[in-house]
């Protein structure tokens, strides 16, 4: 506070309107930390803030404590706003970041014309140093950035955000579920304006003819813009898809209980041995996080390809081939998620990732299996059955007697326990074969979570036609009992990297690197 003016004055301003005590400052916040009542700062950026309290009415709020101006204040800034503009086409820079704040200070000293003494005037407008500062934060957060909504994209803790119309935006945190924020449009035209600001620098711009838009941050966050009245009743809208930097680790997964130490021992084996796996889920589940914290398993040697509607997927082996879909532009220039997977399959990859399977491309990731090429990929389906359904209907219409092709099928789902969201695996279903006698496939759940514990439980022990009739035999097992064996012996490795809280990206991948480069050998002899 005595760093930062407003934060002071914000604080004093809190305690004395809300009649709370001094909110509790945290520099990092643990994503397994509890609160029953809270009433916590936590920084964002140098000069930004998130609070997050709870009123007296017991209902949550979170608040974006930023640099602020009074009405006075921003009629100056509009002023200065409208001169710079006038300069900018005049001057120019390289896009990067340094660049633009050098220029951005070029054109106010030219908007503004500084002179000596307490004050900067020129034509009536009068700047102190303070309101200064003040102005070249907004020029930044506003020209640069993504606006209003850019201490939200810089908050570590935050899933999603999301608003509709002018009403206050919410969104999903990591500790503190969904809460609504302090952030507000005045009216329909600056929300507009905002909509339209946000789709041209992503480069998908948006307009009454093109109201619906799927594109991606340059944080990597994915964004959908519905932008029509005609199209969203209650006004145009917005929702992003918040990522880490840094993927989660399959570590970090079972310390938060997503997946068991066997789950994970399972999946190191299905991966080694080239199985093909769908990660299945309704939305939110967890299915993206999921799949990128397994890539770490798949033998860093291979070589890679990536099929993506949006570009989430993050690899740690180094042969990786990135395709992403191109939507804009004439019908011909087109590049669909069907034709990215026909060209990975021209060039012979050990494994090809596809973002999501939606359609056709579904019945070419099956072909690419039954000639050999393993598949991973995330689904929209909650269970085994929907599924196959959904595979095997319009418009992926994939034959029946071709869905064994597919080796393990992972469901998650996005549960609330204690007002926290918190994910799990719920099964793992083998497929087991088609059956004309039964007219379907075959399929074995060998994993199962029990809500009511909050505990996986393995079902497939001595019976597990995957680890038995497929994994065994890739790596010489004769005695079926010897693949459990090596299965209970991953899962030690898993628990004491957990136990030890080996869940830095980095580190992890290192480890499963030198583990494809010499074995258990290469796994240090501390975790063995």
């Amino acid at each position: 506070m005595r760093e930062h003016e407003h934060l002071r004055q914000y604080v004093d301003r809190f305690k004395k309107e809300q009649r709370l005590p001094t909110p509790r400052f945290f520099k990092k916040l643990s994503l397994d930390a509890k609160f029953r009542s809270p009433n916590i700062i936590y920084p964002l950026s140098e000069e930004t803030f998130a609070h997050v309290y709870m009123d007296r009415r017991r209902v949550k709020h979170y608040v974006i404590v930023e640099p602020t101006m009074d009405e006075a204040e921003e009629e100056r800034y509009h002023k200065i706003l409208l001169r710079i503009l006038e300069h900018a086409p005049s001057f120019e820079f390289d896009g990067d970041e340094e660049s633009f704040k050098k220029t951005l200070n070029e054109l106010m000293v030219k908007s503004i014309k500084p002179r000596k003494g307490r004050f900067i005037k020129d034509e009536g407008i009068a700047l102190t140093p303070g309101l200064r500062t003040k102005m070249e934060y907004r020029l930044m957060r506003d020209l640069m950035y993504s606006g209003m909504i850019e201490p939200l994209l810089h908050d570590p803790y935050l899933e999603d955000i999301h608003n509709v119309g002018v009403k206050e935006i919410y969104v999903v945190h990591k500790v503190f579920g969904m809460v609504r924020t302090s952030l507000k449009f005045k009216d329909s035209n600056e929300l507009e304006d905002f909509l339209r600001m946000l789709s041209e620098k992503v480069g998908k711009p948006v307009s009454d003819t093109s109201p619906i838009i799927d594109a991606a941050l340059p944080d990597g966050s994915r964004i959908n813009i519905i932008y029509s009245e005609d199209v969203s009743r209650e006004g145009p809208s917005f929702t992003i898809r918040k990522f880490a930097k840094e993927p989660l680790t399959i570590t970090q997964l079972v310390g938060w209980g997503t997946f068991s130490p066997q789950i994970a021992a399972y999946l190191w084996l299905a991966l080694e041995n080239g199985m093909s796996i769908f990660i299945s889920g309704e939305t939110a589940s967890g299915k993206t996080t999921s799949l990128n914290s397994l890539l770490t398993l798949v033998n860093h040697n291979y070589k890679i390809y990536t099929a993506e509607d949006t570009p989430e997927v993050v690899v740690p082996q180094e042969v990786w081939q990135r395709l992403i879909t191109r939507e804009s532009g004439p019908i011909e220039s087109r590049v669909e998620m069907f034709d990215l997977v026909k060209a990975a399959l021209r060039s012979r990859p050990d494994y090809i990732i596809i973002g999501e399977v939606r359609g056709q491309e579904g019945n070419v990731a099956f072909q690419a299996m039954q000639t050999g090429h393993p598949v991973i990929s995330t689904f929209h389906a909650s269970s085994i059955q929907k599924m196959i359904q959904r595979f095997t209907g319009d418009p992926i219409n994939v034959p029946i007697r071709f869905i064994d092709n597919m080796n393990l099928a992972l469901f998650q789902q996005m549960v609330f326990e204690g007002g926290r969201i918190i994910r799990r695996c719920s099964s793992v279903e083998e497929i087991l074969r088609f059956s004309a006698e039964k007219g379907g496939i075959l399929t074995r759940a060998v994993f199962q979570w029990d809500p009511i514990e909050d505990k996986h439980y393995f079902r497939g022990l001595y019976n597990s036609h995957i680890l038995e009739n497929k994994i065994a035999p890739k790596m010489g097992i004769v005695d079926i009992r010897e693949i459990y064996e090596e299965m209970d012996h991953r899962a030690e490795i898993i628990e004491r990297m957990v136990n030890r809280k080996i869940f830095n990206y980095e580190k992890v991948n290192t480890i499963f690197k030198r583990y494809y480069e010499k074995g258990m050998e290469g796994i240090p002899s501390y975790l063995r």
